[in-house]
C-alpha cells in the first residue's frame, strides 16, 4: 500500500493584474493548487495525495477536473462542496515580489467535529497545512489535529498572518499565542514579512518556535533564497521523536541535547525571458521541501530541490499544468 499525505488548504481562483505586460488581467487557479502541483511532482511514487479540502459549489466541478490531473491523487480522493461562493482573490502587483490582494467568496474552515471523521477515515502517513485563507483551521482545532495524529505535520502559516478588511483587502496583522500555534506543528514555513508579525527577529522566532516542539523552521527570503533553523539532532524526518497515541507534549528535533544549527541557502535564479510569474512560489518551495522531506531526504537537499522547483515555477504561468513542467515534461516556449 502507498503512503499517504492529506492536504488541508483552500481553493482559490485568481484574478491577477500586472503580472503580464497586457491590459487585460489574468483568472486562473490558485491558492492550495500551486501546492497540489508541486507535491505531484516531487513525491516520489511510494506516496499518494489525499485532498481534506473544502470548495464552494460554483468551482466544485473545476476544482473535481484539476485535482484528476495529478499523477500521485489518491483513488479515494474526493472534495468536500459547500454552499457557499468559493474564494476569490483579485491580486495586483507592485513590484516582481510584492502585491496587493482583495479575497471576496468564503468557504468556512474546519470544526474538529467535522474534519476529524474524515482525518481518521484518510489513513495519513503525514499532513501538509497550507493557510491559504487564513480561517481553514482555528488554534483549537489545529491542537486537536496535533493531538490526535501521530505522524509528521508540514505548516506552511501564509495567511494566517492576515487580516481580511471589509473591502476584502488583505492586510498584515500579529498574531496571537504564537507559542501555542508553533506547537501544532514539526515543520514551519514563514517569509520575512510573516515574521514580523509574529515576532521581533527571527531568532526570536526560532526560540519559541524550538520551545514549542517545532523541529525546523524555515524562513523563504524570495531571491535572497530560505534560512532553516533546525532543532538538535533534526536533520531528516527520520529524527521525529515517535508519537504514539493522543499527546500534547512537544517534541522538536530528536531530543538531542545540543545547539540549533541554521543557515541560510542560495536561491535558483529563474531561467525566464521577459517578465516571469511569482505567483505560488512560496507554496511551489514548501510542497516540494515537504514532498522530498517525505521521500528521506535530508534537510539542505530537500530545500536545495525545493529552491530549484520554485525558480521553475516563475518560469511557467499558472497552476494547470504546472506539475508536468515542474517534472521537466513541459516547455516554455
Amino acid at each position: 500500500m502507498k503512503k499517504r499525505v492529506g492536504v488541508i488548504g483552500s481553493f482559490v481562483w485568481d484574478v491577477i493584474h500586472g503580472r503580464d505586460r497586457r491590459v487585460v488581467p489574468v483568472e486562473e487557479w490558485g491558492g492550495i493548487t500551486y501546492a497540489l502541483a508541486a507535491l505531484d511532482a516531487a513525491l516520489s511514487d511510494e506516496w499518494e495525495i489525499v485532498p481534506l479540502l473544502k470548495v464552494g459549489d460554483d468551482l466544485a466541478e473545476r476544482a473535481r477536473t484539476f485535482i484528476q490531473s495529478l499523477r500521485h491523487i489518491a483513488a479515494d480522493a474526493a472534495l468536500v462542496a459547500v454552499p457557499y461562493p468559493n474564494n476569490r482573490v483579485e491580486l495586483r502587483y507592485l513590484d516582481a515580489e510584492r502585491r496587493s490582494e482583495h479575497l471576496s467568496g468564503g468557504v468556512p474552515g474546519w470544526t474538529w467535529l467535522g474534519l476529524k471523521p474524515l482525518l481518521d477515515a484518510a489513513n495519513l502517513d503525514a499532513l501538509y497545512v497550507n493557510f491559504l485563507s487564513g480561517w481553514e483551521l482555528d488554534l483549537e482545532t489545529a491542537q486537536l489535529i496535533r493531538q490526535h495524529f501521530p505522524g509528521p505535520i508540514y505548516c506552511d502559516l501564509h495567511m494566517l498572518v492576515m487580516a481580511v478588511q471589509p473591502d476584502g483587502l488583505r492586510v498584515p496583522r500579529p498574531l496571537p499565542d504564537v507559542a501555542a500555534w508553533c506547537g501544532c506543528f514539526d515543520l514551519l514555513q514563514v517569509n520575512e514579512d510573516e515574521v514580523a508579525m509574529m515576532a521581533p527577529d527571527p531568532m526570536m522566532l526560532s526560540a519559541t518556535a524550538m520551545a514549542a516542539g517545532v523541529s525546523c523552521l524555515c524562513v523563504t527570503l524570495g531571491k535572497q533564497g530560505a534560512i532553516y533553523v533546525a532543532a538538535p539532532g533534526f536533520d531528516s524526518l527520520h529524527d521525529l521523536p515517535a508519537r504514539g497515541g493522543l499527546s500534547t507534549s512537544p517534541r522538536g528535533g530528536g531530543g538531542a541535547l545540543g545547539a540549533v544549527r541554521t543557515a541560510r541557502l542560495p536561491a535558483v535564479p529563474a531561467q525566464v525571458h521577459g517578465d516571469g510569474d511569482p505567483t505560488g512560489c512560496g507554496d511551489v518551495w514548501g510542497a516540494t521541501c515537504f514532498s522530498r522531506l517525505l521521500s528521506g531526504d535530508k534537510l539542505e537537499d530537500a530545500m536545495t530541490t525545493a529552491s530549484r522547483a520554485a525558480s521553475r515555477n516563475v518560469e511557467h504561468r499558472g497552476a494547470t499544468g504546472l506539475a508536468s513542467y515542474l517534472r521537466g515534461e513541459l516547455h516554455t516556449s
